[in-house]
């Protein structure tokens, strides 16, 4: 599967290639301006350079018997060569680095442009004399490469300045969109409050606001799936009771054949019960308030846990390890938590239960066989059952994993224990504490 395109390479890309490009097309008209514009130059030095030399080249008399060819003034080469003709097209006069093959062949009045020069012809007023003067390509293609060279060294220097000043620029200006990602990456489905990016974009606050929305609905909707949940629940608790107390009595007074009948409505109504009572418990975990205001030790409120679950048919199996532990989590909430593990381990597990708490958190460890891998991924799921033969709710954990959500910590479940070649162990981690 392909990498998700980050927005902010594509802005930088994108503004870079524009750069760039625009950068190249205006080189290049640049370079095309500057080439038109200077062999206009050198046509009009061209053209008065030989309308100067025409009357002085005449008054060397080029009509003698032969052919002369005229020293240059200093030891310097001649960018500029030249010869006269006769009406014949016979070279009288030539300056001295003129080569015949420049002028090799009739030269029209005017411009001309061989492979290798650029010419001007022009004729006196009797029409006997033509004076063509020639100038090397090579000496234009120079002159625009260095006025080029010139033009575009400082852009290319400035280049990566603008390509960098590009690049932060669009780091500044979308962080606030990755301010506003942060946030809501950051919260977990019991946290629905608005969000609170400030100095965002008018861009950005639409997409603020639909997600406020947003949330602002998904409260509401589980604020009543909760609130079901619980009055289901509490409302039940009452004809349940009943029913327990007529079962009981029905128990007391019905014929030894009714029996094993009535102790079967006894088991249902005491497994009904307990359902609901996991019921309040799940609409506690999933709510608010699993958060205390202060810190405060954890240990005595396990210890009572436990206490209650010694007093229990499987209490003998419990070997506990409590010392103190501070944290910002609601007592009640804690109860729950620590009572569910105990309990899921004491159902399930074989062996002693070992429950221990520290500065890492609550840990509760049982024997028995392995969980399956791809069960312990969604054994923390709503009635959501292992493969223990003995009968549970399916809650147990989903509460301890709503509560412990709840409060910002973790709940790893691992199979088999560390250190062990099968069990389940549960840890339930503070913040800022690293499971080992």
């Amino acid at each position: 599967m392909s990498r998700p395109r980050s927005l902010r390479r594509d802005l930088s890309l994108s503004l870079a290639a524009g750069i760039v490009l625009t950068w190249l097309l205006a080189t290049l008209g640049a370079a095309w301006v500057v080439r038109e514009e200077m062999d206009e130059t050198f046509d009009s030095a061209l053209q008065e350079t030989a309308e100067r030399l025409l009357p002085l080249a005449l008054a060397r008399d080029p009509g003698g018997a032969e052919s002369r060819r005229i020293a240059r003034a200093g030891e310097h080469a001649e960018n500029l060569t030249w010869v006269v003709r006769d009406h014949d097209g016979t070279v009288l006069l030539w300056s001295q680095d003129a080569e015949p093959s420049t002028f090799a062949g009739a030269t029209p009045s005017g411009f001309s442009t061989s492979e290798s020069h650029r010419l001007y012809a022009v004729s006196d007023r009797s029409g006997r004399w033509t004076f063509a003067i020639a100038e090397p390509l090579a000496n234009r293609r120079e002159a625009v490469r260095e006025t080029l060279v010139t033009f575009v060294t400082p852009l290319l220097l400035l280049l990566p300045l603008t390509l960098a000043l590009v690049a932060w620029r669009t780091h500044a200006g979308l962080a606030r969109l990755g301010d506003l990602s942060r946030e809501v990456q950051g919260r977990d489905e019991t946290d629905l409050r608005p969000l609170g990016t400030e100095a965002l974009q008018v861009e950005l606050l639409p997409l603020r606001d639909a997600v406020d929305r947003l949330m602002a609905r998904l409260g509401r909707a589980l604020a009543t799936e909760r609130s079901f949940t619980a009055n289901a629940a509490h409302e039940l608790r009452t004809p349940i009771a009943a029913a327990l107390a007529q079962a009981q009595r029905l128990m007391a007074e019905a014929p030894e054949a009714l029996q094993p009948r009535a102790a079967r409505l006894e088991h249902e109504l005491k497994r009904l019960a307990r359902l609901s009572e996991k019921l309040l418990e799940l609409s506690r975990a999933e709510g608010a308030g699993v958060l205390s205001d202060a810190p405060q030790d954890l240990a005595p409120i396990l210890n009572f846990v436990i206490e209650d679950a010694r007093n229990g048919r499987e209490g003998y199996r419990l070997d506990c390890d409590v010392r103190p532990l501070a944290a910002r989590m609601d007592p009640d909430a804690f109860a729950i938590l620590a009572r569910n593990l105990i309990e899921n381990a004491l159902l399930h597990g074989e062996g002693p239960v070992e429950v221990g708490l520290g500065e890492d958190g609550l840990c509760v460890r049982n024997g028995g066989p392995p969980v399956a891998p791809e069960l312990l991924d969604r054994i923390t799921l709503r009635f959501q059952r292992g493969s223990s033969p003995r009968e549970g709710s399916g809650l147990g954990l989903a509460i301890a994993a709503g509560i412990a959500r709840g409060a910002g910590w973790r709940l790893d479940l691992l199979s088999p224990a560390p250190g062990y070649a099968d069990g389940f162990e549960a840890r339930a981690i503070p913040p800022q504490v690293t499971s080992t």
